[in-house]
C-alpha cells in the first residue's frame, strides 16, 4: 500500500522570495555604514595627529583630552581599612596637582601611574578625562588612556588659576 503523504525528512526548506523582511527595532540599533581610516601605500593605518589642548579649555563632563603639564605636588591619599575586598589588591591612590601656563587642576593617580607623578616631572597626558567628585573637577587617565614622561619642560605652572577649586552644580534643566 504506497500512501502518498508527505514525509518531513524529505521535504526541501521553503524558498523566500524578494528582499528580507526589515529588520525589527529593539534593543540593537541597526548597524552603520564602517568608514575606514586613510591608508597609505603600504596599507597601513595613517594616525590622526593629537591635538594638545591647555588646562584652562577644559570643562565638565568631557574626555579624549591630550595635554603636556608639570606635576607641581603630589600627596597620597589614606586607604580606609577594609574598603578592599580580601581577595584584590589594595588600591593606591594619590592627588598631584598639575598644570600648564595656563591654569592648574588636581590629577587622580591610580597605582602605577603614582609612581609616574612625582614632583617636578613633565608628563604628557593622553585620551584623559574630566571626572566630578564632590562637586569639583579632576583630570584622570584610565586604562583607554596613556601617561608618558617627557623631558622636562620650561613650564611655569599658574598655580593662582586651580580649576578644582571651582564648584559645579548638576542643574535640570525643563524643556
Amino acid at each position: 500500500m504506497a500512501s502518498n503523504s508527505s514525509d518531513n525528512s524529505q521535504q526541501r526548506p521553503r524558498q523566500r522570495n524578494g528582499p528580507p523582511p526589515p529588520r525589527r527595532q529593539g534593543r540593537n540599533p541597526p548597524r552603520t555604514q564602517y568608514q575606514p581610516q586613510q591608508q597609505t601605500t603600504q596599507g597601513v593605518q595613517e594616525k590622526r595627529k593629537p591635538v594638545f589642548v591647555k588646562v584652562d579649555q577644559l570643562s565638565p563632563g568631557t574626555s579624549g583630552h591630550t595635554l603636556t603639564v608639570k606635576v607641581v605636588d603630589q600627596n597620597s591619599v589614606p586607604q580606609k581599612p577594609g574598603a578592599a575586598s580580601s581577595h584584590l589588591r589594595p588600591a593606591r591612590i594619590s592627588e598631584c596637582l598639575v598644570g600648564d601656563e595656563t591654569a592648574c587642576i588636581l590629577f587622580t593617580a591610580r597605582n602605577d601611574q603614582v609612581d609616574l607623578m612625582k614632583p617636578g616631572t613633565t608628563v604628557n597626558l593622553r585620551n584623559a578625562k574630566i571626572d566630578m567628585f564632590k562637586g569639583s573637577m579632576r583630570l584622570a587617565v584610565d586604562k583607554w588612556g596613556r601617561i608618558e614622561v617627557i623631558e622636562p619642560a620650561d613650564i611655569t605652572v599658574k598655580e593662582d588659576n586651580n580649576l578644582s577649586l571651582v564648584e559645579y552644580e548638576l542643574v535640570n534643566v525643563d524643556e
